[in-house]
Order: structure tokens, then sequence, then C-alpha cells
């Protein structure tokens, strides 16, 4: 499975895949993680990459007892899709 970091001075989640970075900037603020933007590039898109990252950046956010403040419009629709508490 792949690995999510967190680029502190970027401020964003990254996850390899294909020897390519999947990225998602994103700010920490009042127990939210805002996902400002999501980015795969071209040659991964339609692939799942991005869904896999948001897979992760979810648990993160769960992890941490964090609700999930999407800006980007991809990371507003895979919420949609896989709706989830914020912490059980």
């Amino acid at each position: 499975m792949a690995e999510l970091r967190d680029n502190l001075a970027a401020r964003r989640f990254e996850m390899d895949e294909g020897g390519q970075t999947v990225f998602a900037d994103y700010r920490r603020s009042d127990g939210r993680l805002v996902i400002d933007h999501v980015e795969t590039p071209p040659a991964l898109r339609g692939a799942g990459a991005a869904g896999r990252l948001m897979e992760l950046i979810a648990e993160k956010a769960h992890a941490e007892g964090r609700a999930i403040v999407p800006v980007c419009g991809y990371a507003a629709a895979w919420i949609a899709r896989h709706p989830r508490p914020v912490n059980d």
C-alpha cells in the first residue's frame, strides 16, 4: 500500500505512485483539515491515484480527530462518495 507523507514545509500530503507524486495542499484549522487542492500527474489521471491519496488523508484526519473541509472540487466529490464520521 502507498505511504502518505506529510510535507510540513510545503503544507501538502504526498504519495508516490508509478515514480510520480500525487499531492494535496492542506491547512489545519480549529480541529479541521482543509483540503485546498488535489493534484495528480497527467499520466496517473483516471487510474485512481487521487482516490487512494484521499483515502490515506481521510484515515489520517480520522486518527487526528479532524473533520475534512474540502475546498477542492475533487476532494468535495470524493468526500460525498465516501462519507465517514470524524471519530468513533
